[in-house]
């Protein structure tokens, strides 16, 4: 059975390496490990050792701490995932396309959703 603090730290990987656009074999590559036990990390089947989770956290460009933001002590008591919308791979593709917009029209493409949103 998966341990919940394991599946958040997998979903986690999963959310940064998609976020920089890093195929699983990418990351394998960058860390020294087959893409096999990439997937087997990002879907919390199996645990990933400190050591490890440091390659993990250097070759994506993020601190050690990244993988365990959004984890609070009742998820974990509880066995309960987390309802985290960044792990919805279409929502994490139009961050990435959002920031690829240059930062004026970006601006304009934020108010217009806000404006969107609130006449919803």
């Amino acid at each position: 059975m998966k341990h919940p603090v394991d599946a958040h730290v997998g979903k986690r990987i999963r959310h940064r390496r998609w976020m920089v656009g890093m195929t699983q074999q990418q990351l394998a590559d960058k860390v020294g490990i087959k893409f096999q036990q990439i997937q087997k990390y990002e879907t919390g089947m199996n645990r990933v050792s400190a050591s490890r989770l440091w390659d993990v956290a250097d070759a994506l460009g993020v601190s050690i701490s990244f993988f365990f933001e959004g984890l609070s002590e009742g998820q974990i008591a509880a066995g309960t995932p987390q309802g985290d919308m960044m792990a919805d791979k279409e929502a994490l593709e139009l961050v990435r396309s959002y920031y690829a917009i240059p930062e004026a029209q970006r601006r304009r493409l934020f108010d217009l959703a806000r404006v969107l949103s609130e006449a919803a």
